[in-house]
């Protein structure tokens, strides 16, 4: 079996780099881990990221022990506008864990950042001692905050076990 390690970085492609490196690295304080790059084009960049005909350029930023890397397509053009909403098969989001979940909100919202609703508590259930709120970088592409108040009682081992030893098999759904 195949062991993976660790997660080396999660990409986004964003509209406008810059706008996207102010916003993650001024707004949010991601610290800036490669320079942007230059635009790459090619046919084997085209074979290599599965978009024929790809230019791009990208920045890395630091987060934690990963990083996240904005990727600026020049061509082809995108089919979308706006990333896709949460509920659609192949979306995703960003979530960055914080000590203080209200803390972190007011600062952004006092940097102009505007989140889609409160912070959300959950002390019930298999995400007990949650705290998370959604907001949304310039594209739109949903970002959230977590805080891990405390650890759910009893932890998760036993509900992993139950799930591992019950779950359906491959296309039995």
């Amino acid at each position: 079996m195949i062991r993976m390690k660790a997660q080396s970085h999660v990409g986004i492609t964003v509209r406008d780099l810059d706008a996207s490196v102010y916003f993650y690295h001024d707004l949010l304080g991601l610290p800036i881990s490669t320079e942007p790059s230059p635009w790459f084009d090619g046919p084997e960049l085209g074979r290599g990221v599965g978009v024929p005909g790809a230019a791009l350029r990208q920045v890395c930023l630091r987060l934690g022990d990963t990083m996240l890397e904005l990727l600026e397509y020049r061509t082809p053009p995108s089919d979308t506008q706006r990333p896709l909403l949460s509920h659609c098969v192949g979306a995703s989001h960003i979530a960055f864990q914080v000590d203080d979940i209200q803390a972190a909100k007011a600062e952004l919202e006092g940097k102009g950042v505007e989140f889609f609703s409160g912070v959300n508590v959950v002390d019930e259930g298999v995400l007990a001692g949650w705290r998370w709120v959604y907001f949304a970088d310039p594209d739109g592409y949903p970002l959230e905050l977590v805080e891990n108040a405390y650890e759910r009682p009893g932890g998760h081992a036993g509900g992993i076990a139950r799930y591992l030893e019950t779950r359906p098999g491959p296309g039995t759904r």
